[in-house]
């Protein structure tokens, strides 16, 4: 049996293990998904096709869990390599650009765990280390003429220069054969159903 055809299998389980918690299906997909290490290589393989040398070992998943005081959490974290590299990934039915906002808080809240995790001081003259960051936006409904990277500075002030900025690319579907690409065609599908037969 092909991987593909087991990853096919494994969303079709996960689909059908959810008969009670409809408007929740897809994140809990998502994440159930993505808690496998291989499943976590071939999302990071897809977003860095170049990198041949990454190996499961090198990947931990650092999603936050009740962000704050108003209970945000993100769904994927990930940290790459020796603290190289931090990826956060949102999945998303429908398009607001205010995950721009969320995802500004998800990043603080996800360094300010790490500076904890490796024990560096933010109040000492020497200058911490931190990991390089990648947003990523996985918008499962249609493109038509949405943007292929959303920006603070463009979506709330007019394009302007501000002091602080967060971009993150937005992944539609595609043609391609990969993880992510499953996952936004489950969510179609899972949609389709859900107009078809309803919420029960």
């Amino acid at each position: 049996m092909s991987d593909d055809t087991k990853q096919t299998q494994e969303i079709s389980v996960l689909r059908s293990a959810q008969p009670t918690a409809k408007r929740t299906a897809k994140n809990s997909v998502f994440l159930d998904l993505f808690q496998d290490k291989k499943n976590l290589l071939k999302l990071y393989k897809t977003l860095h096709p170049e990198d041949t040398d990454t190996t499961e070992d090198a990947l931990d998943i650092v999603t936050i869990d009740n962000v704050l005081t108003d209970n945000l959490y993100n769904d994927l974290g990930i940290m790459v390599g020796n603290n190289k590299l931090l990826l956060l990934l949102e999945a998303q039915s429908s398009w607001t650009v205010n995950i721009l906002i969320r995802i500004l808080l998800y990043l603080a809240q996800s360094y300010h765990e790490y500076f904890e995790r490796t024990s560096q001081s933010l109040y000492k003259s020497k200058k911490v280390k931190m990991p390089k960051p990648e947003l990523y936006v996985i918008y499962t409904g249609n493109k038509g003429r949405k943007p292929d990277t959303i920006s603070l500075s463009q979506e709330f002030f007019n394009g302007e220069d501000i002091d602080i900025e967060i971009k993150a690319k937005v992944i539609y579907e595609s043609d391609k054969d990969n993880i992510i690409n499953e996952y936004i065609v489950f969510c179609k599908v899972f949609n389709e159903q859900i107009k078809e037969h309803g919420m029960t």
